[in-house]
């Protein structure tokens, strides 16, 4: 993951993605990530993962195209930290894709990504 400011890069991260990450997010549960552009909108405070940044993901096309599918599209996608007791796995965490569709990080670099990044910044996710 690159973070931009003005065009311009201020850092970068290896990250774990869902499970499943090839092909585009089709519903709840596939363990996909999301490819597009979003918006990280809120800080999930009750989370069970270590500084969780919620992406606004679901937007009216997909909730469209899950409705004529029958399905539901899922939303509860994040940039987050390990689980919160597990910090201590670290960067071994990125051997594997492992979340249900999330972008995951270490805690420290989630304590790094949360003060340089504010709710409200738009986020790109590129398959």
């Amino acid at each position: 993951m690159l973070l931009l400011r003005n065009g311009q890069e201020v850092c970068s991260y290896r990250v774990s993605l869902g499970r499943n990450p090839h092909g585009p997010k089709d519903r709840q549960g596939d363990h996909k990530t999301p490819k597009g552009v979003d918006v990280l909108d809120n800080k999930n405070t009750k989370s069970a993962f270590h500084l969780a940044m919620h992406i606004s993901y679901r937007n009216a096309a997909d909730r469209e195209r899950a409705a004529k599918e029958g399905v539901s599209p899922g939303g509860e996608i994040m940039v987050h930290g390990m689980k919160n007791g597990l910090g201590w796995i670290g960067r071994l965490h990125r051997l594997i894709d492992w979340t249900d569709g999330c972008v995951a990080l270490t805690n420290a670099e989630m304590d790094q990504f949360s003060l340089l990044v504010p709710e409200g910044t738009p986020i790109e996710i590129r398959p």
